[in-house]
């Protein structure tokens, strides 16, 4: 009986211990699998959902579409991949006056936060009242993103970024029939994505739609995805004739970049896995300042962006490589 009651006692106080961290610790490991985890963040309560991605070939392109979307094999290495587009939640804890936050991690990943720049204030809200708790980042230059991304791999220890264009493809895709988890679903694009037909006009909150073949919600419609490639319009014909492996169109200047996925300012038919979108300085034209901000843009209100973690973490010094090509370091 003795051993019962403290048996009880400690389970009393595990419960009260989860209800005053509002249930924090539950949450970040109810689904740590080998095919899913959340991750936390710092001592916040946000925490986001990743889910693994098994390595793969595909036919990236489609003999359909436009000329730069030539279809050539490609092979994809396994990676983890938001199970949703990130929120506003998540991001603003970026931001310079959620440093408190943080206060309490090892000095070797505060140094590395402190010496991350954080962006100024936008000069309007970038959400345009649309929605932010529960809804995706929109606003944001591709700098912005990657800044983020680069904050984050420094406070979680793990290291995340964008997808590239074919890893993109190749998520959005997920299997199924004609090599495209959506190429049957054309009469159904309204129960899985947000479009110009049902979207009234806004962005929605995250995963209130189906999810495709993978686990992931809002990879078509509701806000489009950056992704890390530079924009090029031959650069899928340059593969045509062997297996691309984790092809990536490195960029060497601020535009065009690509952003991949179509929107809730888009018509339904536009929604593709293949459709490649260009981005280019009329994404800033309503921007007053001089000079235009590098981290917000006021005419991107229907791009967002989704993380991904390669399975095999990448070598310290692979990955302040990669930061020297995207930010320019």
């Amino acid at each position: 009986m003795y051993r019962g009651l403290k048996q009880y006692t400690y389970i009393t106080f595990l419960v009260m211990i989860l209800s005053l961290e509002g249930g924090r610790i539950f949450a970040q490991n109810r689904l740590n699998t080998e095919s899913e985890f959340v991750q936390g963040v710092g001592l916040s309560e946000v925490t986001f959902e990743m889910v693994k991605i098994p390595s793969g070939m595909y036919q990236m392109g489609t003999p359909d579409g436009d000329s730069d979307e030539t279809l050539h094999a490609v092979q994809i290495d396994s990676l983890w991949v938001g199970r949703h587009e990130v929120t506003w939640e998540l991001f603003e804890l970026f931001l310079a006056e959620n440093n408190n936050l943080f206060d309490s991690l090892p000095e070797e990943k505060l140094k590395k936060i402190d010496a991350i720049t954080r962006p100024s204030p936008p000069f309007e809200d970038p959400s345009f009242g649309m929605g932010k708790k529960g809804y995706p980042v929109v606003s944001i230059s591709p700098y912005a993103v990657l800044t983020f991304c680069k904050w984050l791999s420094a406070v979680t220890g793990k290291f995340y970024r964008l997808p590239t264009e074919a890893e993109w493809e190749y998520i959005c895709k997920a299997g199924g029939a004609n090599n495209n988890f959506f190429a049957d679903k054309t009469n159904l694009i309204d129960e899985y994505a947000w479009s110009y037909e049902n979207s009234n006009g806004h962005y929605a909150k995250v995963g209130e739609k189906l999810p495709n073949a993978f686990g992931l919600f809002d990879i078509l419609g509701n806000v489009a995805e950056w992704t890390l490639d530079e924009y090029d319009e031959n650069f899928y014909k340059k593969q045509q004739d062997t297996i691309a492996v984790n092809p990536w169109n490195a960029p060497r200047k601020l535009h065009p970049r690509v952003f991949r996925g179509g929107s809730w300012d888009d018509d339904a038919q536009d929604l593709s896995c293949t459709l490649r979108s260009k981005s280019g300085f009329y994404l800033q034209k309503n921007d007053p300042q001089i000079p235009k901000s590098f981290w917000w843009y006021t005419d991107s209100s229907f791009i967002g962006f989704r993380l991904v973690h390669p399975a095999k973490q990448p070598t310290e010094a692979e990955i302040k490589k990669f930061w020297q090509i995207v930010l320019d370091e």
